[in-house]
């Protein structure tokens, strides 16, 4: 007589399907055998977690971790980000990424998240007991069966063979969020469109005696004319039976009333899951007589899982597909260096370096064992990514510094990577405009050579009204032109270092006084130069604005030298019509750090540091001294402010900032800073530079925030204050970044 078998069927349901997990908690406490599983979407990643060797105290575990969290968000943890590959911070909101070969509806994008860490971490999670399974889903430790859909044949697949992570992948592609994957030919993306609870697969593979259900999908609503999502739902998905399709068979259904792409309620799921299996014990257990013995079913569990570590896995080939020979050399240069094999933490580091290329659309990973050899053969699936990208931001405030912002790129995938960029900004207070070839050589240590050019025009507003009496002339315009050439080399994942050299033209027309009348003249400062320098960042705040988390550290040591000329107005007190002096030259050294530290939930303290010293000599008068002084700006609004008193040769600076979020995108910001100069730069009465004594003045700014993060920029608004100012308070409000391009003095 044939011993009793059970068959476990974990239907799909987006972030609900955590609730599988405490299922299956359950039925172990309980002595349920579980002989097979189906699985559906997230129910076949739990099915494949369970049949891979993973216990459901490991599988918890897993799914509470901030990895998990992060690559079922698309996100790519911090460690991870490779800041070699990022350009530099704009004001973008939205990009658009378009190739005119192709129409208007081929260019929209066509999933929410960015599907790269989820590949990578399936393969890492399920290659090793595939391997050992030799690609037959019936070896794994527990016989296994997931779904996936063919859309473009209407029908269902079903997964009993092959590569377990692609399987699994496939299952788990819900249209528009996450990118489908293509096998054997075919298109492939959620099971739960056409089978959301695979009781029939269960049955037809397996025939077990008894079928147990546990489902969390969602019982969709009748559709109206004003409902779109309910409408696509009805279209896309086939109505699915949720009762097992045997007479021995039972249905769980725990608490799943959670946003399909939400993992906030982990807890709870797990507990429901759990709770909602022991309520039908007694039933269960009216038809299953059979038991297990824990101690035998861990030992088993150990010895697969002992034998399938990832660890083991070692590659010695790389098989590219799907892009041009010359693209492939690219790659394959990225990830393996003069043909070594390679371990899977190796490939790692490098894949996520690689797919961070924004040249790069995807590159599906899928590890194949050779078994005469033990090594392991890499196999990617790489697809370019557009040829041209458009960017659209800017900023909207209250107080005359809105703009706009506008970018094109250019990219090429070949042998090396190659970029071409220009972006603009068009507003009352910066206008500038900034074009960029960039050169990326892959190899064992990659580097780009970078030739940019940059132009930009500021004009300084005194009052932070709404309007202004345009007659009167602005009391600051500030012009500004160079070009430079970087060379640039990562330093580890998460940080740069850039050697840079240049020439720059810096021009300045001002008033030294404040009683000036439309028919007046203003003065003139230019200062033409050259500049070397270099820089090292590392970055990995979360946001490019009002960020809550990571660190920033930047250092950077630049040499200038260069001619001042000075050009005085009517209102000056200097009768010559022009001075030309000869060189300035000098070095600055600017440290700044910038870091978050997570307290209690919801809260967070943030740290800044900054520290400047340079030999930098007085300019011709006070007010061109201040322009080319180092300054510290460490809010947003005072980055578009003139404001003396926070400007100086050598100083010293540091703030704390507290950071409540009590919603989610939504903080409560207060920040304070003190600023020390060493010498403070005071006007003489003849408007010529001098120093103060030694740390005489120090100065206050502070500001409080109410910040919403939108997905395409930050909603704020709040107070500024500044000590020591005619108008200490200053109310704001913005929507988008306030990120200009940099200048050539900074």
């Amino acid at each position: 007589m044939f011993p009793q078998k059970v068959g476990l069927v974990l239907s799909g349901g987006g972030s609900s399907g955590i609730a599988h997990i405490g299922v299956i908690k359950a039925l172990e406490e309980n002595n349920i055998p579980i002989d097979y599983i189906t699985g559906t979407s997230i129910g076949s990643l739990i099915g494949a977690y369970y049949a891979a060797g993973y216990s459901p105290a490991e599988m918890e575990q897993l799914v509470k971790s901030e990895f998990f969290l992060q690559v079922t968000q698309g996100e790519m943890p911090a460690k991870y980000n490779y800041h070699f590959k990022k350009n530099g911070e704009t004001a973008s909101w939205i990009r658009l990424k378009l190739s005119f070969n192709t129409n208007l509806i081929n260019n929209l994008p066509t999933n929410v998240i960015n599907s790269v860490p989820i590949d990578f971490y399936l393969m890492e999670a399920f290659s090793g007991a595939n391997a050992l399974a030799k690609n037959n889903f019936d070896s794994l430790l527990v016989p296994f069966r997931c779904i996936a859909s063919d859309v473009e044949n209407k029908k269902t697949i079903v997964f009993k063979d092959g590569d377990l992570s692609s399987s699994v992948r496939a299952s788990m592609s819900y249209p528009f969020y996450l990118r489908p994957i293509e096998l054997d030919g075919k298109l492939l993306f959620d099971g739960g469109l056409y089978n959301n609870f695979p009781t029939d697969v269960m049955y037809d593979e397996f025939y077990p005696d008894f079928i147990i259900g546990s489902s969390v999908a969602e019982r969709t609503a009748h559709p109206d004319d004003d409902n779109l999502y309910l409408q696509l739902r009805h279209l896309l998905m086939k109505q699915t039976n949720f009762d097992p399709i045997c007479e021995n068979g039972i249905l769980i259904e725990p608490w799943s009333n959670v946003n399909t792409f939400s993992f906030d309620e982990i807890d709870r799921l797990i507990d429901s899951g759990y709770v909602s299996t022991l309520r039908m014990l007694p039933q269960i257990k009216q038809h299953v007589e059979r038991t297990i013995n824990a101690e035998e079913l861990e030992r088993n569990r150990k010895r697969f899982k002992a034998a399938s570590v990832p660890d083991d896995i070692i590659f010695n080939q790389v098989e590219i597909s799907g892009v041009k020979k010359q693209a492939q050399n690219f790659i394959r240069k990225s990830i393996i260096h003069k043909n070594r094999p390679f371990s899977l933490s190796q490939l790692k580091k490098q894949y996520f370096r690689l797919t961070s290329d924004d040249k790069i659309k995807s590159v599906y990973p899928i590890a194949e064992k050779d078994l005469p050899s033990g090594y392991y053969k890499l196999k990617l699936l790489a697809k370019r990514e557009k040829s041209f990208y458009l960017d659209i931001g800017g900023n909207v405030s209250n107080r005359p510094i809105s703009e706009a912002f506008l970018a094109a790129q250019y990219n090429y995938l070949g042998n090396i990577g190659f970029t071409a960029y220009a972006n603009g900004y068009y507003g009352k207070l910066h206008s500038s405009g900034h074009g960029k070839l960039r050169f990326d050589f892959p190899g064992k240590v990659p580097f780009y050579i970078e030739p940019t050019v940059t132009y930009s025009r500021w004009d300084y507003y005194r009052s932070s009204a709404l309007f202004y009496d345009f007659l009167k002339p602005a009391y600051l315009l500030q012009e500004d032109i160079f070009g430079e050439l970087n060379i640039g080399f990562p330093l580890g994942n998460m940080s740069t270092a850039i050697i840079s050299g240049g020439v720059a033209e810096w021009g300045t027309k001002y008033y030294q006084t404040d009683n000036f009348t439309k028919l007046d003249t203003a003065d003139a400062s230019y200062f033409g130069f050259a500049f070397g320098q270099f820089s090292y960042e590392l970055n990995t705040l979360n946001r490019k604005q009002y960020a809550t988390d990571g660190t920033r550290l930047c250092f950077k040591a630049k040499y200038v030298s260069g001619s001042e000329s000075y050009y005085p107005g009517t209102t000056s007190i200097d009768s010559l019509k022009s001075i030309n002096y000869p060189h300035h030259q000098w070095l600055t050294l600017k440290l700044t750090f910038d870091s978050y530290i997570r307290t209690i939930k919801r809260f967070k303290i943030g740290v800044f540091a900054e520290g400047v010293y340079s030999t930098q000599t007085f300019f011709t008068n006070y007010t061109s001294s201040i322009l080319s002084a180092p300054a510290f700006n460490p809010t947003l609004e005072s980055q578009t402010l003139f404001i003396p008193a926070y400007r100086a040769h050598q100083y010293v600076a540091g703030g704390l900032k507290t950071v409540t979020t009590p919603l989610k995108n939504f903080d409560i910001r207060l920040e304070g800073y003190l600023f020390q100069p060493i010498n403070t730069i005071t006007s003489t009465p003849k408007q010529t530079a001098q120093y103060s004594l030694p740390l005489l003045y120090r100065n206050f700014i502070g500001t409080f925030a109410l910040v919403y993060n939108t997905p395409v920029g930050p909603l704020s608004v709040g107070v500024n204050y500044y000590d020591k100012n005619e108008n200490s308070f200053s109310f704001f409000f913005h929507f988008g970044y306030i990120i200009f391009n940099k200048k050539s003095i900074d």
